[in-house]
């Protein structure tokens, strides 16, 4: 299992992202699609880029009873994409519900990866609004133990916790690590960033870049520098 830079596709429409994956002339990077172009397109375009030769995260987050996002994880396998996710605050029954039905006849399935804490959440949100009186890091690491204690193949976390993620956790756990941003560019809405450098420091293995590639002036560039930085 490699390092790689996971592009946010975070587009308003299907024409718009293909537009955006055209300018990469053969090259194929991973792709994730989250919930603006999955509202907006519906399982068509995942089947599109899929088509196209992309490895595609999945990422809706799904949030429910262990019985819905078990049937809701049953469409999802059939769109043959790369990586899954939902909430970990869903707890293990939840999860493991959402394996059973990620899982296909013949025993394959994407991977399933929990988020803990979205990188705009800081101390002050998770104890003020969530009343969650734990540390950040602390709280990380208590989900991506019952992820992993449910059977899941890693979690979405912040660069900060992705360390110590695997200390706990092992080597071939993933982290899948958003909050990612150029030293010498804008931190938007993230308030738990690192540099691809840094994420590669401390053992991201995925990272997921959006504003930082896609609206670059020079995406193809921007990702390039991405890359070099992330991969080496």
């Amino acid at each position: 299992m490699g390092k790689d830079v996971i592009i946010a596709c975070d587009f308003p429409s299907g024409a718009q992202t293909l537009e955006f994956l055209d300018r990469f002339q053969g090259r194929k990077p991973f792709v994730k699609i989250g919930m603006e172009l999955f509202y907006a397109e519906g399982p068509a375009i995942v089947r599109q880029i899929k088509e196209r030769g992309h490895r595609i995260f999945l990422d809706l987050k799904l949030h429910d009873i262990p019985n819905t996002v078990k049937k809701a994880m049953a469409v999802l396998s059939n769109l043959d994409v790369d990586i899954c996710n939902l909430h970990a605050a869903g707890a293990a029954e939840m999860m493991r519900a959402a394996l059973e039905g990620l899982t296909r006849p013949d025993g394959t399935r994407p991977l399933l990866i929990a988020v803990t804490q979205l990188t705009s959440t800081n101390q002050e949100t998770l104890e003020n609004e969530l009343l969650i009186r734990e540390q950040m890091e602390q709280v990380v690491l208590s989900y991506a133990e019952n992820a992993k204690k449910a059977g899941l193949d890693g979690v979405v976390c912040s660069p900060l916790e992705a360390e110590r993620v695997h200390s706990v956790c092992g080597a071939e756990f993933l982290t899948v690590t958003p909050g990612v941003r150029f030293a010498d560019g804008e931190k938007g809405d993230q308030k738990r960033v690192m540099t691809p450098a840094q994420a590669k420091a401390i053992g991201s293995d995925y990272i997921v870049v959006g504003r930082p590639i896609t609206a670059a002036p020079d995406p193809v560039a921007a990702y390039e520098r991405c890359c070099a930085e992330f991969i080496g």
